[in-house]
């Protein structure tokens, strides 16, 4: 148990479900799909919610709050208010194939684009923005966003507060390669040419949105993963409420790694050293999957001798597109998942 434990038993009223009725944990009926909380954000956490929303009807998204690039950068900057675009993002990813929710998945991604203060803007990153001033409650907002696109799981912010991202950064400036120098901004963090030594966020310890700690105590499976690694994933764990009930849930983990290093934030990282680094900013974390795609796994020895500091089995699937592009298809992707899901730990509720 960690110090702040008792901060998680007062979220713990906000959990639903968590009565000892005889249907499971949760409190659920068997033949239920599984509650799945997925953390992340950008076009990684998007692709994760495109496979879960085709094996769970249960689906929530936790995203990170600390972009400050392009249309959502300008947003919060001028409005003060959270930046909306990997909300937006993960919306649309929970969006459905029929007409309807492939229409609004196509209108709130599209951008305006002309000679002035539009240009650039998503729609919805202002139809988001829009509802936050009208109800002022973002949770709310969102929730209203998601039932008119039809969304097929919710989105929820990781903090209610405007997050900013700082680096420790070796040789961000070429002229000098050894010096290490603190960077600040998630835009400039994910193109720094040089190496990621460690991330925090301003404000240090920040809150968490209450229903997204629940979501996570509440969750038979937690999914961490893919995207930028550390102004995507590792932010997550920053939120102090929130890294308690990632490890305090009683929820199995996946850790679903990035099919290729990303150019200037993760350059030269092998799989392995994607968990190391998640170590070093999280050390009480436990994982129960690490999935990766086989391809993308020279050394299978050591990607196993990582994942065993988490307690972590891996998992090597063939999860990426056909077209050779480092990029997850939904639909195998969405196979790895169900596979781990019903073959790891015990048999949950929802069987």
């Amino acid at each position: 148990m960690t110090a702040r434990t008792p901060r998680l038993s007062r979220l713990r009223r906000l959990t639903p479900g968590r009565g000892d009725d005889g249907a499971g944990r949760s409190g659920r009926r068997r033949g239920a799909t599984p509650k799945v909380v997925a953390l992340g954000g950008g076009q990684g956490l998007s692709a994760s919610l495109a496979a879960l929303r085709r094996i769970t009807g249960d689906l929530t998204a936790v995203v990170t709050v600390a972009d400050d690039g392009g249309s959502s950068g300008r947003l919060r900057e001028e409005l003060d208010v959270l930046p909306p675009g990997d909300l937006r993002k993960a919306l649309a990813a929970l969006c459905g194939d029929d007409d309807w929710g492939q229409t609004w998945a196509r209108v709130i991604q599209h951008r305006f684009q002309s000679e002035g203060d539009l240009h650039g803007h998503a729609v919805g990153n202002l139809l988001i923005v829009a509802l936050w001033e009208q109800l002022g409650d973002p949770v709310q907002a969102l929730d209203l966003v998601g039932r008119l696109l039809g969304a097929q799981g919710r989105v929820l912010p990781m903090s209610a507060v405007p997050l900013e991202l700082q680096a420790l950064v070796r040789g961000h400036d070429p002229a000098r390669p050894e010096d290490v120098d603190t960077v600040r901004g998630q835009a400039t963090v994910a193109l720094t040419p040089g190496e990621v030594l460690s991330v925090q966020v301003v404000p240090s310890a920040p809150p968490a949105v209450p229903e997204a700690v629940a979501a996570v105590l509440d969750a038979d499976w937690v999914v961490l993963g893919p995207g930028s690694w550390f102004s995507s994933v590792i932010p997550h764990l920053l939120v102090p409420e929130l890294l308690d009930a990632l490890v305090e849930t009683k929820a199995r983990r996946v850790l679903s790694l990035n099919l290729a290093p990303q150019p200037g934030e993760t350059e030269g990282f092998s799989p392995q050293r994607h968990l190391e680094v998640l170590a070093r900013h999280a050390p009480k974390l436990a994982l129960d999957v690490v999935l990766a795609d086989e391809a993308a796994v020279p050394d299978r020895e050591s990607l196993a001798d990582a994942a065993k500091r988490f307690g972590a089995a891996v998992e090597l699937a063939p999860v990426a597109r056909q077209d050779g592009s480092p990029k997850h298809d939904p639909e195998l992707l969405a196979a790895a998942y169900d596979r781990i899901f019903r073959m790891h730990g015990r048999i949950g509720p929802w069987r």
